[in-house]
């Protein structure tokens, strides 16, 4: 796109963004708490998925001190089913760091946001053009997509150094009389018009600036390298439930993937190792087994890993010797325990499969 046509081409994005932006939860505020919350729950997350949380999630932490004052138990409580859980553990960092270091104000710059716990340069632009009204650069996958078709621009936009590339492409384009609405302009573009596969060229309000458009190629761009291989992992999970109606679960490391989250014990498979598995399960838990009834299975599928789990409903004698990160809870109890989505599964299987509940 020649840079001469860069006035026609802000008001024409911002136009249409005025006129057909989605009303979403996030967009009635200024808020830049509010607005923090919603970008770190959108990455990697669809905007479908997010509006209950996000709602929910303010709802339960209304400002900053709220937030910073959780423990972190509530906290992965109500991330509970969003993945990705470092997001929550870094936001409510951050927070901790505005609310002791600037007097609960969120910085309006980009040099004292981005010194904050999981701040990177996309959710420190978001929050300044969004809530601060600041031509800074917000650089997302929907925004690299956008400016790669428009600008033909080739770079791989899996490679880090890219980005950068990106941000200078919107600080060169951005309107400074409305960044915010410039901004999110680009984003409702990837999101609903400028998409991966078979966009919506004849409905793109930019059109006639698109490179891309004008050559016949839109979807030849952006250029993106395959993802790591993914890697595949076979479990055992059991629910485990001791003579007097309490359930055997176990704490995850403080560190490392769904940290701190609360699980059902589970045993990596090893061949046809049912009994095997079963074997380690009493060595490890200290259990005498009583019983054992198949529940569900199913895969689930993390960025570069998944599981293949196969659950398993076991009775066993009540035991009080246990591993440290391991303890009893009724099923009353277990109800407030932030537990990962495949462990939910499993639960939501073995209280159809049976009728003690």
């Amino acid at each position: 796109m020649y840079y001469q046509y860069k006035k026609q081409f802000q008001q024409a994005l911002v136009e249409w963004y005025k006129r057909e932006k989605r009303d979403l939860p996030w967009r009635r505020t200024c808020d830049p708490y509010k607005i923090w919350v919603s970008e770190v729950m959108l990455q990697q997350t669809r905007v479908d998925t997010v509006i209950p949380y996000y709602e929910r999630f303010l709802s339960e932490f209304p400002t900053l001190q709220h937030l910073a004052d959780a423990e972190e138990e509530k906290l992965l409580k109500q991330w509970e089913g969003l993945g990705y859980y470092s997001r929550a553990r870094n936001l409510q960092a951050g927070v901790r760091e505005v609310v002791e270091n600037y007097n609960s104000l969120v910085p309006d710059n980009r040099s004292e946001i981005s010194k904050l716990k999981g701040v990177g340069p996309y959710t420190a632009g978001a929050v300044l053009s969004i809530a601060y009204n600041k031509a800074e650069h917000a650089v997302d996958g929907n925004v690299m997509r956008v400016l790669s078709r428009v600008l033909l621009i080739e770079e791989d936009i899996a490679l880090p150094k890219t980005k950068k590339t990106f941000e200078n492409a919107v600080m060169e384009l951005i309107d400074p009389m409305h960044p915010s609405e410039f901004n999110q302009g680009l984003m409702e573009l990837g999101a609903t018009i400028c998409t991966p596969t078979s966009p919506k060229c004849l409905l793109c309000p930019v059109r006639e600036f698109c490179t891309a458009f004008n050559e016949g190629q839109p979807e030849n761009l952006p250029i993106k390298t395959k993802k790591v291989k993914m890697k595949h992992i076979p479990y055992d999970v059991f629910v485990i439930k001791n003579t007097i109606g309490q359930f055997l679960v176990e704490k995850r490391p403080a560190k490392g993937l769904l940290a701190n989250m609360w699980q059902f014990p589970m045993v990596e498979q090893v061949g046809n190792a049912d009994t095997t598995n079963e074997t380690k399960l009493a060595e490890q838990y200290n259990l005498n087994l009583l019983s054992r009834e198949k529940l569900t299975s199913f895969k689930h599928i993390f960025s570069h890993l998944t599981w293949h789990i196969e659950s398993y409903s076991i009775g066993c004698e009540e035991q009080a010797k246990l591993p440290g990160n391991c303890q009893w809870f009724t099923a009353e109890e277990m109800a407030n325990l932030p537990m990962p989505v495949p462990m939910q599964k499993v639960w939501q299987s073995y209280k159809i499969e049976t009728t003690s509940l």
